[in-house]
């Protein structure tokens, strides 16, 4: 079976990636090109017919390797309507509420032959919800194919994802497809990754969004082993589509930009803005699908009350995520939209920082007694201590918000996090959850809670406190990774690995422009020869002419005033401009 598997992945690949050649000879010979424009990202005139080689390469597969079921007809009849309008689109620009009325016709045929999201015992409204799915993951692909290789890389990982369910879910028939989608994705991408030489184009990011989002109606959602994960496992593994397409739809209706109409402020576009690099935005976004299959997946294997916990606090880091590339400015000052005032205000409203903060620290409080009694218990609850935990829930989240708000952990700037807003989280959230202590054992008196989840508790919620705070630096460490330099800065040594140096050197990691690539330290202290400061190593004096000759250094940026008269005098006699750096309060 698994050699069926690689034979179907290796024969499509193939296919995809010989039609995607002859697809972009094709495209350039009659003009079937997408031409560069304001709200699109690339510069130059690109061809078009990557979604043919697709939907082809999909399709012969199919006929080839995969038994021919009357269940799976309506899909692939429903997908090739998809694709048609793409191509269609393509070319002519179909208007955006025809796209819409094609895609609910197609979805209200997947409905008609029977495909369904099991959600809810109505069979009506699970119909509502499967047309919603349908063409909510189609438009999601088709929003998210925006930067070279995105929407194939991301295709890609889905395809993978259910072939990993359906093969795990005993329908070895059903595996085949998204593993011949999979290769129609992987040969394409060989192109259409960084920089791309063709794009697949509306056709083929109809068809892959569509083709997705029905094949995950195949999965026999019966077999899993809770009702949570059935709802949840198809949402984490088209994680990164919809959180696109929920940033776009969001930030467009408040800037008044339609939500149709293309632009630079998609999720991706966002990480270029702060300094991301194409290919390394494109890659990060792969890591967070793989992350989010990952989660997706392993529900089926999860008691309940562990998915309990485990999703709620994978969602609070998708938020934190949301939140901090929401605020990236991606248009110009003069390009920005003025926006309705309604959505406006609304805006205005969801962002005071105050009301986010409690609210978040609400769900954190609640998260952290509950993971608690899950880690006491050993991922079960009985009924007296999920009576317990009911019953006391409202005292800890009123005692615990109340010690924040008075230790004044609502007074600092997240985006400047540091040692002593940790500390002062630490003193509040160890005074809250001493008082919370006394408040339960007084209304138990002393009988019934055990003692050992209010330490878990205390532990839990430091951790999720904390890490809460310090979100937009870590996000911004792991989306950003090193700093780079800019292509024109010079290379330069820091003198003095003090405080000095250290404040220096963010400054310049912070702010590009000032045209410096920092090489590392030198210090007076031969002790601190050999360590490393902010990821850059201090070496020691008698390495400087070696340094100055290898990386050809002409600046040295001095960092301490009380620096030797005669080691400036030195630094000078090797060629060196010396340069300080001087706050002053006037």
């Amino acid at each position: 079976m698994i050699i069926q598997y690689a034979m179907v992945l290796i024969f499509t690949t193939l296919s995809s990636a010989g039609l995607t050649v002859v697809a972009r000879r094709v495209a350039n010979k009659i003009g079937y090109v997408a031409a560069p424009s304001d709200n699109r990202w690339h510069a130059k005139a690109t061809p078009l017919l990557g979604g043919a080689a697709i939907y082809l390469s999909f399709m012969l597969s199919y006929l080839v390797f995969a038994p021919k079921k009357a269940s799976i007809l309506p899909l692939l009849a429903a997908g090739s309507i998809m694709f048609v309008a793409g191509l269609i689109d393509d070319r002519y620009h179909i208007k955006p509420y025809t796209k819409l009325i094609i895609q609910l016709v197609a979805a209200t045929t997947l409905v008609y032959f029977g495909f369904h999201l099991p959600w809810v015992e109505y069979t009506w409204v699970n119909d509502v919800l499967t047309i919603f799915w349908l063409v909510g993951i189609t438009n999601a692909v088709n929003l998210l194919d925006n930067m070279d290789g995105l929407a194939g890389g991301i295709s890609l990982i889905a395809c993978l994802f259910l072939t990993v369910v359906f093969f795990l879910n005993g329908q070895t028939t059903e595996a085949l497809l998204p593993m011949a989608l999979a290769g129609a994705a992987l040969g394409f991408l060989f192109f259409n990754f960084k920089p791309a030489s063709i794009f697949m184009g509306d056709s083929g990011s109809l068809f892959l969004g569509f083709m997705l989002s029905g094949l995950a109606l195949l999965s026999e959602t019966a077999r899993f082993s809770n009702l949570t994960s059935v709802l949840l496992t198809p949402v984490l593994i088209f994680l990164i589509p919809i959180f696109d397409t929920c940033i776009v739809t969001v930030t467009r209706k408040m800037s008044g930009r339609p939500v149709s109409q293309g632009g630079r402020d998609h999720t991706s576009h966002r990480l270029v803005a702060l300094g991301v690099s194409e290919r390394r935005a494109v890659l990060t976004f792969y890591v967070f699908a793989l992350a989010s299959g990952m989660v997706g997946l392993s529900l089926r294997w999860l008691k309940g009350p562990v998915v309990a916990a485990l999703v709620p606090g994978f969602a609070l880091v998708v938020l934190a995520a949301g939140f901090y590339l929401g605020k990236v400015r991606v248009y110009r000052e003069e390009e920005e939209p003025k926006g309705v005032p309604i959505f406006n205000a609304i805006f205005d409203f969801t962002y005071k920082r105050r009301i986010f903060e409690v609210l978040l620290d609400v769900v954190l409080i609640a998260l952290a007694y509950y993971g608690a009694y899950l880690l006491r218990w050993d991922g079960e609850m009985g009924d007296e201590q999920l009576g317990i935990f009911l019953k006391t829930l409202p005292v800890m989240i009123i005692v615990e918000i109340s010690f924040l708000l008075f230790g004044g952990v609502y007074r600092g700037l997240w985006r400047y996090a540091g040692i002593e807003d940790l500390l002062r989280i630490v003193r509040s959230v160890f005074a809250g959850a001493t008082m919370s202590i006394i408040v339960v054992f007084l209304m138990y008196r002393f009988h019934g809670p055990s003692r050992v989840v209010f330490l878990l508790n205390l532990l839990l919620l430091l951790i999720l406190i904390s890490a809460s705070r310090l979100s937009f630096r870590m996000l911004k460490a792991v989306m950003l990774g090193p700093a780079q330099a800019h292509p024109d800065a010079r290379p330069v040594l820091i003198y003095g690995a003090g405080d000095g140096g250290e404040l220096l050197i963010r400054e310049i990691l912070n702010n590009p422009l000032h045209l410096y690539a920092p090489v590392g330290f030198i210090d007076d202290d031969e002790r601190k020869a050999g360590r490393v400061l902010h990821g850059y190593p201090i070496f020691a004096n008698h390495e400087l002419p070696d340094l100055v000759r290898f990386y050809n250094i002409k600046d040295v940026i001095v960092s301490n005033r009380a620096v030797p008269a005669a080691r400036l005098d030195f630094l000078r006699a090797l060629g060196l401009s010396l340069k300080k750096v001087s706050v002053r309060i006037e």
